[in-house]
């Protein structure tokens, strides 16, 4: 049996664009059911050879009303699949089967209640008058012929929709968000009541299918992994050690961009704890060397990037002759990074394990997450006895502290953040609230402020303090860290490291911002 086997009962949603796409694989996942993101300019060939057994419509920044406005093919209606529009997806159904849909006199966005007008598989055990949440500045008008309307709000009178002898319905509110209150139960309700849904996405059955999947597509030849320390290297190097043994190779580069203490961590974790083949190669001078004078942050993580690969090939070759390299990389790291071909979705920024080294060094890329979200990692880790340690670490960028130092990368701006970075980590951890959190970290800005300290006048840096809560790092808000946590962060960091005299507290959410700051 492969992982193929857990597989076989899959929900497909095709994605235009929405922020919050994301989200709803994320909760299709929590129900135990498997699910895959698709770009919505996917053929209907493809579509049908996925064999899904629902398809959801993602919503949209577009309106159905614009030229050029991503639509999706008529005859997917007549597929007899089940399908589930949202938002903008509702309103591709509405328009595409000949409903009308117009811009609406009071756009809609944010809280509103939903009222229940008719039964529907779709709300059963759905309590009446619930808090949904809207994003839209169009509406339905005129309704497909077949369709009939199951729940209205004060603005939208057309707040879902279904036709139940075609299993299409349609809902103008997004149920992926937490701000929908009831949004897990009519999303249970299509998995389970209309597509007919097994909950068979288990983490205790995935871990022995993907270390028999890994047996078999590697064989007897020889890995290579690069290993970070992070969650996600961390669980997949563990992972595959229990597939094939001695055969992985983990190197773990050190590139003058990490953590206080990270390589002494990673070294006594993984050669003392479990065993692993792991050489560590110190390239510190070689990266701040290739960054001296790059302020740009994508050229950054462009010539990380680069330098790493230039790295790893030359210590890969001189361990010997590997066919496949193992990385960590997640679900959300491949759909941010690649923009849909045809489709509405942008980058956002590159990420280091997407791309690039597998052509240069000929070997075939084994990456077993690759459809998988954080925690889901997190759970494998745990269901193979990792320790905490390793499984709660916050996540860690691939480019280091390099990102978190805006402007140009040098030792002593390095030495300064490395030491307030220190700081927040040691506070956050005594108060309780490490695992609370999704990040907390410091960040160098590129400007200097006046200060005084024992009557003298100062003109130093200033560190930004960000710290988030998630659940996936796909959206985030700023934590709501405790004063007396804020004010012993500050003292200590003004106190202790030399060259700061100020600090300030990052209050932005994901959207608009992003996590890191570059």
């Amino acid at each position: 049996m492969t992982t193929d086997t857990l597989h076989e009962q899959k929900i497909l949603i095709l994605d235009f664009g929405s922020q919050y796409t994301q989200n709803i694989a994320r909760k299709i996942r929590e129900c135990q059911v498997y699910c895959e993101i698709h770009p919505c300019t996917l053929s209907l060939n493809k579509i049908i050879a996925f064999n899904a057994k629902g398809i959801i419509l993602s919503g949209g920044p577009a309106s159905v009303l614009e030229k050029d406005s991503p639509l999706c093919d008529r005859n997917l209606f007549t597929l007899g699949i089940p399908i589930l529009g949202i938002c903008y997806g509702m309103q591709i159904i509405t328009h595409v089967l000949g409903g009308r849909v117009d811009p609406s006199p009071h756009r809609e966005f944010g809280r509103a209640e939903l009222m229940l007008k008719e039964f529907s598989h779709l709300f059963e055990e759905v309590k009446n008058n619930s808090t949904v949440w809207m994003s839209h500045g169009d509406r339905i008008s005129k309704l497909p012929n077949g369709f009939k309307t199951i729940a209205f709000t004060g603005n939208s009178p057309l707040a879902a929709i279904e036709n139940p002898l075609a299993h299409i319905y349609g809902l103008q509110f997004h149920p992926e968000v937490v701000h929908t209150f009831e949004g897990t139960r009519i999303l249970k309700n299509f998995l389970f009541k209309i597509c007919g849904c097994s909950q068979n996405w288990k983490m205790e059955s995935l871990v022995e299918h993907m270390i028999s999947d890994i047996r078999n597509k590697v064989g007897k030849a020889k890995v290579v992994c690069g290993l970070s320390g992070g969650v996600d290297s961390s669980v997949a190097a563990v992972l595959i050690h229990k597939a094939i043994g001695d055969n992985l190779y983990c190197l773990f580069i050190d590139n003058g961009l990490l953590r206080s203490g990270e390589k002494e961590k990673v070294e006594s974790t993984f050669r003392d704890n479990f065993n692993i083949n792991l050489d560590v190669i110190d390239a510190s001078e070689k990266f701040l060397q290739k960054l001296k004078g790059i302020t740009d942050p994508e050229k950054k993580r462009k010539s990380i990037g680069n330098t790493f690969i230039e790295v790893f090939e030359e210590e890969a070759k001189r361990l010997g002759n590997f066919t496949f390299l193992a990385q960590g990389t997640l679900y959300p790291d491949v759909i941010e990074s690649v923009s849909f071909k045809g489709g509405p979705s942008a980058i956002i920024k590159s990420h280091h394990n997407v791309g690039g080294l597998p052509e240069k060094m000929q070997l075939k890329l084994l990456e077993p997450f690759r459809e998988l979200f954080k925690d889901e990692v997190r759970a494998l880790g745990r269901e193979m006895g990792m320790p905490d340690g390793i499984i709660n670490r916050q996540p860690f960028p691939g480019p280091g502290l390099a990102i978190r130092i805006l402007g140009e990368v040098v030792s002593e701006r390095l030495d300064l953040l490395c030491a307030a970075d220190k700081i927040i980590l040691e506070e956050v951890k005594a108060a309780g609230l490490y695992n609370d959190l999704w990040q907390s970290f410091a960040v160098l800005l590129p400007v200097k402020t006046v200060g005084v300290m024992g009557d003298a006048r100062t003109y130093e840096s200033v560190i930004a303090i960000r710290a988030v809560t998630s659940t996936d790092g796909m959206t985030a808000d700023w934590a709501h860290l405790p004063y007396e946590l804020l004010g012993k962060l500050s003292n200590r960091i003004i106190n202790e490291v030399h060259g700061v005299n100020r600090v300030v507290y990052d209050i932005s959410s994901k959207p608009p911002g992003t996590i890191e700051w570059e």
